[in-house]
């Protein structure tokens, strides 16, 4: 029989899952990692406005942190502008620069 390791050996490269729009595979299991899409290219929003505190506050970290284009899976223009308007929510209080620790 093969010996499993719980230890702490890294996993090499070629185990790894990759982001983008791939299948990947690690051991039997197979898997579909689908593309992420932009959610305002989406939905046709050509503005993205500073008072729409909710809408804001999903793409800003617990910590008080504007979440990265890598993980909020928004396009390029489009976070250009939505942190423009945290940035402009923030400078009039409707965002908190930072959270309590």
């Amino acid at each position: 029989m093969a010996e499993q390791r719980t230890g702490g050996r890294p996993i090499s490269a070629n185990q790894r899952p990759t982001g983008g729009d791939k299948a990947v595979a690690t051991g039997k299991k197979q898997y579909f990692r689908r593309k992420k899409v932009c959610r305002f290219c989406v939905e046709k929003v050509d503005d993205i406005n500073y008072k729409e505190v909710r809408m804001l506050g999903s793409f800003v970290s617990e910590r008080g942190k504007i979440t990265p284009r890598r993980i909020s899976g928004v396009c390029t223009p489009h976070q250009k502008r939505l942190s423009e308007a945290i940035k402009q929510a923030r400078n009039i209080a409707l965002l908190p620069f930072a959270s309590k620790m």
